[in-house]
């Protein structure tokens, strides 16, 4: 056996230590993202069971600091069938669509108006509900309060001019509806905002919320030990040359 066969290949060596550590590394955060889901899917369950409460008392809440993501409210909205809105691209059960976005007054508490997600409508269906500013026929919602999601660098940027969004920007938004002072949160309605007028669907959450993070996790690992196997298998098979 020569001395440079009973040498550790340095290189590879390290090579291999900065994989194991980046594979670790994944693996770990994503146990990490497990309970995070887990967490969140509990926390989903129990609102989601829970009865409805005042929208004006939850904001008067959050304005003094609670957590209200994914939190069930009902509120009475002036004229929301009929109101102006703006349209998010969406896309639902592989349907492309849009997602039908109108301002709610808020009689008093810490904001003015929310945002409302009315529901969905299929890029098939050409018509949309008509507005009337001087409708102010009440329709009371119950919805899930929802953080708005931020976009990243696959987003394409918002065509406000042309009324087509692709993001839930709710500053940008509100001053579209030309509306006073919003909740940083978007109500997801959950009852009908239109009830006469089926095409538009409310559907404030997915059905399921996926959580494979386990299984992500263990592929990390496998990956892992893989690396180690046929790292150990190459010296092994060096010390034998």
């Amino acid at each position: 056996m020569t001395e440079p066969a009973r040498r550790c290949p340095v290189g590879l060596t390290i090579a291999v230590a900065i994989s194991l550590s980046i594979l670790i590394g994944l693996g770990v955060w994503q146990l990490q993202r497990l309970a995070w889901k887990e967490h969140l899917l509990e926390r989903v369950a129990a609102l989601q069971a829970a009865p409805a409460q005042s929208a004006a008392v939850a904001l008067e809440r959050m304005a003094a600091g609670a957590d209200l993501d994914f939190a069930r409210v009902s509120i009475e909205c002036p004229g929301l069938a009929s109101a102006p809105y703006v349209q998010l691209y969406s896309v639902r059960d592989g349907t492309p669509g849009q997602r039908l976005i109108s301002a709610c007054e808020i009689a008093e508490g810490p904001y003015r108006s929310i945002l409302v997600d009315r529901g969905f409508v299929a890029d098939s269906v050409s018509a949309r509900p008509k507005t009337d500013a001087a409708d102010r026929t009440p329709i009371t919602l119950v919805g899930v309060l929802r953080v708005p999601e931020k976009g990243n660098f696959v987003s394409p940027p918002n065509d406000v001019a042309g009324n087509s969004w692709y993001v839930r920007d709710v500053a940008a938004m509100a001053k579209a509806l030309k509306a006073d002072k919003p909740a940083p949160l978007v109500l997801m309605a959950e009852t009908p905002s239109n009830p006469d007028w089926k095409a538009l669907d409310p559907a404030p959450l997915p059905a399921q919320i996926t959580n494979r993070h386990l299984e992500y996790a263990l592929t990390w690992f496998g990956l892992a030990a893989a690396l180690v196997g046929v790292y150990v298998a190459m010296l092994w098979r060096r010390r034998k040359t």
